[in-house]
């Protein structure tokens, strides 16, 4: 029931628009037997391809420990690589899918509410006025309600999904019956048909054929939240028949009525029932945003954890489901720039433009991600193997290459939010590189700084912690410390946290320590990109460290660097400056570790990187 409420309702209201956008899109289609053949036709075969076959039963399979998305499959592949040129490949495909899936993640509530509420238009043309302004409040409401976590709304959405399904299924019978002869249109041949009548209409239809499967990326970025049964069950057996009921009886009416090509989805209903659909599928669409906000902070955190952005405040909403997370400013940084856009665009014909680059963009990168899993992971044999891939990259780039054709009508949007996400993602990750290096550059070895300065300093009771990045050399707030206060605690901890390419690390194999003598020691921590970084609770169930870790005799240091953009070689000085910007504003490192504030010391220092 979860699964429907939250991952299904980005493609459950595709029939809200799919359908209308082929025929009268940017690219009109003559509304008769063989175009409306056609377009069903690529429909229903594009959900079985691309949802069902890929999606459903192969890419679900790509978990990485129970988590999806693309920094999951990039982590899960990248573990497999051995040629360092193409785990560099791999990491850039993923890092450009998990932007373009922010761009996807700004676009899919603003045209699913707008075309949901445009159908206010269909029951009256004076609410037309009325449109914008009802979007734009329900959105805000959406988003608001995003920090009572994903479980409490997918409660809330999954019974109303279950109805909407029912009810666009039932209207859809209804339209058949019109018309029985729709369901020829299952067969592939009027597919092949239609390119052959005219191929270059047919190209450019792709399109808008392609928002019929808008959200099957949303399957797999939503897996950690419900799991790979919850969600086949629920595509399987209540979300695809219903959207091909629904796909048929739209088609069906078109085929005796051509005028209702001017909005299917809503005058397919009785016109008595017109006002209660519409509010239906405003329902509906708020849950179709659902699927990728609650993916979008899925993403963030494990873009955190993985290094490629800075810390970030991130609340966990359940206590059993470690997957359901709220980001704040990820979820105020979404409200801000969706209602931006229902403000620029106005109608969701105009958004339907911008709609689709990033999400086949996504997919295909998918296909190429997945080849390199079923030859290198699974070992399919060779000819399995290259024949579902090269299915899925023509199919994925045949659709991709017809939304290109739509950048100048506002496919650059997403592709503008695309390119700004992977700048912040590869700059986050490059500086931490530059970052590690510099300090490297300072750093003293261990048994260089035991020898010399151990038994000249004093040391005091208690036992001091001190945050590394790095697990060699000594971190730079212990010289620090050193430098100025001239004391060592009688115990020092060196303390470094790794995330390694799982979701979650067992507690047998989370921590490592090292006895350096002269009562140092080093502790490695090792959390997954899906855990939380709690120090205070891993140094509690630590015995082998010198004893019990009492809380009011610890100390931790951390050491927090002024970074200075200059000309040494590393990157762009506007990267540099990007860069040190970033860090200024990353979470602090206390909350981020959940660190006790009366017992942190943080240490300044320039760095010019």
């Amino acid at each position: 029931m979860g699964a429907i409420g939250v991952v299904f309702g980005d493609i459950g209201t595709s029939p809200l628009y799919s359908l209308k956008e082929s025929f009268i899109g940017h690219h009109p289609l003559r509304v008769d037997q063989a175009h409306i053949f056609g377009v069903l036709s690529l429909v229903f075969w594009t959900m079985i391809v691309i949802v069902t076959l890929k999606y459903v039963f192969m890419i679900l399979r790509a978990d990485n420990k129970g988590e999806g998305g693309s920094l999951a499959l990039l982590a899960l592949v990248s573990r497999c690589m051995v040629d360092a040129r193409w785990t560099y490949v791999m990491v850039m495909l993923g890092l450009i899918a998990t932007a373009l899936f922010f761009g996807d993640a700004i676009i899919t509530p603003a045209v699913s509410v707008l075309s949901a509420v445009e159908g206010l238009t269909v029951v009256h043309p004076a609410f037309e006025d009325l449109v914008l302004p009802i979007s734009i409040a329900i959105l805000i409401g959406l988003f608001a309600i995003q920090s009572r976590g994903t479980a409490a709304v997918g409660k809330l959405f999954g019974p109303i999904m279950v109805f909407y399904f029912l009810t666009i299924a039932v209207l859809g019978v209804s339209g058949i019956v019109q018309a029985p002869e729709i369901l020829g249109a299952l067969n592939p041949v009027f597919g092949f048909q239609f390119f052959a009548l005219d191929p270059m209409l047919a190209f450019l239809a792709l399109g808008s054929i392609v928002l019929a499967v808008t959200g099957a990326e949303a399957l797999y970025a939503d897996m950690g939240h419900f799991g790979r049964r919850a969600i086949m069950v629920a595509w399987l057996y209540m979300a695809f028949p219903c959207l091909l009921l629904n796909y048929l009886g739209q088609s069906a009416m078109m085929l005796r009525h051509p005028e209702t090509v001017a909005n299917p989805f809503f005058l397919l209903a009785p016109e008595s029932m017109r006002l209660p659909l519409v509010l239906l599928a405003t329902m509906a669409t708020i849950i179709a945003s659902q699927a990728v906000i609650s993916g979008a902070f899925s993403v963030s955190q494990q873009a955190v954890q993985l290094g490629y952005l800075p810390r970030i405040r991130i609340r966990h909403t359940s206590a059993s489901a470690a997957g359901q997370v709220y980001v704040p400013i990820v979820n105020w940084a979404l409200l801000a720039l969706v209602v931006l856009l229902v403000l620029g665009f106005k109608t969701s014909g105009n958004l339907a433009s911008a709609y689709g680059i990033a999400v086949t963009g996504t997919m295909f990168i998918t296909a190429c991600m997945f080849g390199v899993i079923a030859f290198m992971v699974w070992k399919w044999p060779p000819l399995v193997a290259g024949f579902f891939t090269v299915l899925f990259l023509l199919v994925d780039g045949a659709y991709f290459a017809s939304n290109v054709t739509k950048i100048p009508d506002g496919g650059w949007f997403p592709l503008l939010v695309a390119a700004i996400a992977f700048t912040m993602l590869t700059t986050w990750a490059t500086g931490r590189r530059i970052l590690r290096e510099r300090l490297a550059e300072d750093s003293m070895p261990f048994d260089v700084f035991l020898n010399s300065v151990c038994h000249k300093v004093r040391r005091v009771a208690g036992t001091s912690v001190f945050l590394a990045s790095n697990a060699e050399g000594i971190p730079p707030a212990l010289l620090h410390n050193l430098k100025h206060n001239h004391i060592l605690h009688d115990r020092v901890v060196v303390l470094t946290v790794e995330t390694q390419n799982v979701p979650h690390v067992p507690p047998e194999r989370r921590r490592e320590v090292e006895d350096l003598g002269h009562g140092f020691y080093r502790m490695i921590i090792r959390i997954g990109f899906m855990d939380e970084a709690n120090v205070p609770a891993e140094l509690d169930a630590e015995k082998r460290a010198g004893g019990p870790f009492k809380p009011m005799e610890t100390s931790y240091f951390l050491a927090r660097q002024t970074l200075i953009a200059s000309k040494r070689p590393g990157m762009a000085i506007w990267r540099e400056k990007l860069f040190a910007w970033m860090v200024r504003n990353a979470e602090s490192a206390m909350v981020f570790f959940r660190l006790p504030t009366n017992r942190v010391i943080e240490l300044g220092s320039q760095l010019e990187i």
